[in-house]
């Protein structure tokens, strides 16, 4: 069974597009050649800075014969309907079959595909592959048409088998495929020919060529923290980084510089920051006092003076890179030890939306929140504004004109400097988080204060001017700091009206821009939003869908963490056999009271009285309801849900029985309406602990 190898060969691939393209390019060579009637025992993908490589193992030398059996218009159709379907299967009249079936006389094909060598279907689809291939960018170069992410230069596709290697015969805009390749673009001597993977891997290597992106990742990794470890510092840390300079290199070579003396001092986020953007190199820090001493950078080749140019020339341009860092940070720094009010001010100046107004606007909103937010969290209201009022100064700060991704931890760094306390200069940073689903969440009460405050001003905003998340849509991350406030709320085992602070909110909006809508309506989808996104978070615990749907139905679903803390321990109980049960108990007895309300015209609401039980069981019922119904109470009231989910749950023996001794539907009507507002009870005391109506099974 032959292998098959593909090589694309090009100008520099931007290292982001690398790993997504290899992806793109088995997938694509793979689903075409199987589409084509191949098959192949295994596949593997390769990129480098100039070339896209494909391996594919076992392929079948041929397609099979393929014969299939096309129904056709009826005899005596219309001549064009007959002559499309002739077309469309490639026969004439004559080679047409008529068959008599229950609607009359049909047509008939019978079609024979004959399989095809490996060959063709190779030059097939790699040329339907290479001209359709789904680069985000790609260009077109010279006078042909063909549109490639950087200049193609050459293409490698030989097949090989027990007989041999061969060249497959393609030929893309005059790019013919051949069985040579190069190595690399300063280390290497010109093109050499390959008859296999594992020669053109080897001659790769030879060449000074890693073909794989995670040799080349694990290369760099180990000889960087190798160098640091032998100075006593370490690397920082940088999986997207390691990604991103492993694809800017074809043979990695390993160079660790010194940072000037007078850069030290910077705050290591910002040495760090400004290292990664603008040179790709990696820091290195001291792990005792965690300072940023030196830097790792990655050459893409050997050297005669082991790299001392390179890394000479990298020094000066990373001074002068710092020297721009430091120039932002002094300047900053004078300004913050005068009052952060002048950064503040100048965010007048700085729209946060065009409907929304701007950020000084928006800070305004913000402060007024969290006074009400603070009381609940156990944060000071007056401290918590103040904190408010300066989080997002450092907006207007250089240095994060300069690195928007430093925002929120320069201004801890601004707002020490003004000689605030450190539990407010902590908040400007720590409430733009969470940020993501693994991101931390603050626990310090000024902090998850504001951190609420602006992620529901962000959302009662958007809401307000009905700029809501569409589908796959979420421009402004809303669904995001939803999470995020469920987060805050749930991890901090906060008990909030979320109703109450969406409502203030919006007031604060309408008076500033406006509502699209009423306050309640618009109030009312808000918490379906959360609604929707609780419901994913809880699903992540494991919480079954219908359980939290049934604790979402209350006049309490606007408390997340109750919400929450139902859904749990009505799941852990219905996983027990009387929690089980018993939802198949009440939904006998909710179907049962529905039917005969239906029926009566009249809801059975008036409460069961016991001189009417005439069995022992129809009593005990009277007795475990009422028993049930005060723990259910009690345990709600203390917050005890695992004890009300529990006292629910020990009703089962109680109505089992009730429904083994008692006729419902008795000829006498006055037992038949005292059982029915029994039934009723049995709804009502379960719905007190959830909606039971929401469960399935």
């Amino acid at each position: 069974m032959p292998n098959l190898l593909i090589e694309l060969f090009s100008e520099e691939i931007p290292a982001r597009m690398q790993a997504q393209a290899a992806k793109n390019l088995q997938k694509l060579i793979t689903d075409g050649l199987v589409e084509a009637g191949l098959t192949y025992s295994g596949a593997k993908a390769f990129s480098t800075p100039r070339r896209l490589a494909l391996a594919v193992d076992g392929l079948t030398a041929e397609s099979p014969t393929v014969k299939e059996e096309r129904k056709g218009p009826k005899v005596g159709a219309p001549e064009q309907a007959i002559e499309g379907f002739l077309r469309g299967a490639g026969l004439t009249r004559d080679q047409l079959e008529e068959r008599d079936t229950p609607k009359g006389a049909v047509y008939f094909a019978s079609i024979e595909k004959t399989g095809r060598v490996a060959d063709e279907i190779v030059s097939e689809v790699l040329e339907r592959t290479v001209r359709n291939f789904p680069w985000p960018k790609s260009m077109r170069w010279g006078t042909g048409s063909l549109r490639w992410v950087r200049p193609l230069h050459s293409i490698l596709c030989i097949l090989e088998d027990e007989a041999g290697s061969r060249i497959v015969d393609v030929d893309i805009d005059g790019l013919k495929a051949s069985d040579t390749t190069e190595g690399h673009r300063f280390m290497s001597a010109g093109r050499f020919s390959v008859s296999n993977f594992e020669q053109y891997d080897s001659q790769l290597k030879r060449a000074h060529v890693v073909l794989d992106s995670q040799e080349r990742a694990d290369h760099i990794w180990q000889d960087a923290t190798n160098q640091a470890f032998a100075s006593g510092l370490e690397v920082v840390e940088d999986a997207g980084l390691l990604a991103e300079v492993s694809g800017l290199v074809e043979w990695p070579v390993v160079l660790m510089g010194q940072i000037d003396e007078a850069f030290l001092a910077l705050p290591a986020e910002v040495l760090q920051t400004s290292m990664k953007e603008h040179q790709k190199f990696f820091s290195v820090r001291n792990a005792k006092s965690q300072r940023i001493e030196r830097f790792v950078t990655v050459a893409n080749r050997e050297t005669s003076d082991n790299g001392a140019t390179i890394l000479a020339g990298n020094q000066k341009v990373l001074a002068a890179r710092l020297s721009d860092a430091k120039f932002f940070w002094e300047n900053d720094l004078r300004v913050a030890k005068t009052g952060m009010s002048a950064w503040t001010e100048q965010l007048e100046n700085v729209t946060f939306h065009n409907k929304l107004g701007s950020q000084a606007a928006r800070i305004e909103r913000i402060a007024a929140l969290v006074r009400d937010i603070a009381v609940h969290v156990g944060a000071d209201a007056d401290i918590a504004e103040q904190a408010a009022r300066i989080a997002k100064a450092d907006l207007s700060s250089e240095m994060v004109y300069e690195f928007p991704e430093l925002q929120g931890l320069m201004g801890r760094y601004y707002a020490e400097a003004a000689g605030l306390a450190d539990d407010v200069a902590a908040v400007c940073e720590e409430h733009y988080a969470p940020l993501g689903p693994s991101d931390t969440v603050p626990t310090a009460p000024l902090s998850v204060a504001v951190s609420l405050a602006d992620k529901l001003d962000t959302l009662t905003g958007f809401w307000a001017i009905d700029e809501k998340p569409t589908g796959s849509k979420d421009p402004f991350a809303l669904r995001r700091a939803a999470l995020g406030v469920i987060r805050l709320i749930r991890e901090n085992n906060l008990s909030l009206s979320l109703s109450h602070f969406l409502d203030a909110q919006l007031v604060r909006h309408k008076a500033a821009v406006g509502l699209k809508g009423d306050e309640q309506s618009i109030s009312i989808d808000l918490l379906g939003f959360f609604h929707d996104r609780l419901k994913v978070h809880l699903k992540d615990e494991g919480i079954r869908h219908d359980v939290i749907d049934a604790c979402l139905s209350g006049s309490l679903s606007d408390d997340i963490q109750l919400v929450a803390e139902r859904a749990a321990a009505l799941g852990r109980v219905l996983q027990t056999d009387e929690g089980a049960n018993l939802v198949q108990g009440f939904k006998r007895a909710n179907n049962i009271l529905t039917q005969a309300e239906s029926k009566d015209g009249v809801e059975y609401s008036f409460g069961a009285d016991l001189k009417y039980a005439e069995t022992d069981d129809e009593k005990a019922l009277f007795v475990a309801l009422d028993r049930a119904e005060a723990e259910i109470k009690t345990g709600l009231a203390n917050g005890a849900y695992e004890s009300a989910m529990t006292s629910m749950a020990q009703l089962r023996g109680p109505v089992d029985a009730f429904f083994e001794a008692v006729q419902i539907n008795t000829d006498n009507q006055i037992v038949r309406r005292n059982r029915l507002n029994l039934l009723n009870r049995i709804r009502t005391v379960c719905n007190s602990v959830a909606d039971l109506t929401c469960l399935e099974g």
